[in-house]
């Protein structure tokens, strides 16, 4: 069968265009890394890498370039992000799945999926007109008072909250993100098989203890793809973040003010770029994130195939 199969032209030409498109896939990759390379050769060959990766100097008057705060900001805000979002999407899931009565199912699972389909620029209005005053007159405030006096935490909070900074910038991203690890783990829950839930029932186990001891080591490989996914995601998100982090490029300890990611400086001043070296810095600041999205997606996957690999035996 698999030789007649094999001779057969309608399937020679599917197997020839799939093939196409998955090396596309490849192909687009190598295009964009030399595209890249190729443009920010002259800031490479002006800053070098450590220096370029380790200066906090972002001066285009002076033309001295270094993504240190591009970098920091960037980690922070994607930190950030996924701490306040993974433990809602995965509640989401979790009330979905296994305590949400069938009408209510339907609906929410919808509403999550429109979630992700708001482009990100609707986001970014919405947090400079709505929440960015929320946080500036209620919520910074409020955290700031009560972390007051406390050793490390209070460092968090100082300056004046203006809601214009890390923090908000944080909560936007989050709520952008949610609905990516939401879904996948909706569905990696769905996926664990009833009987074993029915026998855990069976001996006597709370909803509670399911959920802990039978739906989620069961289905955690597809919650990390998840989250790895929502990784990938805060990495490289643009606007939404434009609108609610000031573009300030300082490394500071308190969420409460501005700063800087690459994607951000990136949208704020390629326009602004007014001579060769200042342009070929931004395109090196953009191979900074290529680089940094590739080897932490890399990871990710590298530990999720291990974990595939354990649990398969």
């Amino acid at each position: 069968m698999a030789a007649i199969s094999k001779k057969n032209p309608v399937d020679l030409i599917f197997s020839f265009v799939t093939a196409i498109a998955s090396f596309s896939v490849i192909i687009f990759i190598l295009g964009i890394l030399y595209v890249l390379v190729s443009e920010s050769s002259l800031a490479i060959s002006r800053f070098g890498i450590i220096k370029f990766l380790t200066s906090t100097d972002w001066n285009p008057v002076t033309e001295s370039f270094g993504a240190l705060t591009n970098i920091y900001g960037t980690i922070v805000t994607t930190f950030l992000s996924l701490l306040i979002a993974i433990p809602v999407a995965i509640g989401i899931a979790i009330f979905v799945t296994e305590i949400s009565p069938n009408f209510l199912k339907t609906p929410i699972g919808i509403a999550i999926e429109l979630l992700a389909a708001i482009p990100s620029i609707i986001y970014g209005m919405w947090g400079l007109f709505t929440l960015s005053p929320i946080m500036s007159n209620y919520v910074e405030p409020f955290l700031k008072k009560i972390t007051a006096g406390i050793p490390l935490v209070s460092v968090l909070f100082q300056g004046t909250p203006m809601g214009i900074d890390i923090l908000t910038a944080s909560i936007i991203l989050s709520i952008m993100i949610i609905p990516f690890t939401a879904s996948i783990s909706r569905d990696s829950f769905n996926l664990t098989p009833a009987v074993v839930k029915e026998s855990a029932y069976a001996l006597g186990a709370t909803k509670w203890e399911v959920v802990k001891n039978v739906v989620i080591p069961y289905s955690k490989l597809g919650v990390f793809g998840g989250i790895v996914l929502s990784l990938g995601r805060a990495l490289g998100e643009t606007m939404a973040v434009a609108f609610v982090l000031g573009n300030n490029h300082r490394i500071t300890t308190s969420l409460l003010d501005a700063a800087a990611t690459i994607t951000v400086t990136l949208a704020n001043e390629f326009a602004e770029a007014d001579n060769d070296v200042y342009l070929s810095a931004l395109f090196y600041l953009a191979l900074v994130l290529f680089v940094m999205s590739f080897i932490t997606l890399a990871i990710a996957k590298f530990f999720l195939l291990k974990a595939e690999r354990k649990y398969s035996r």
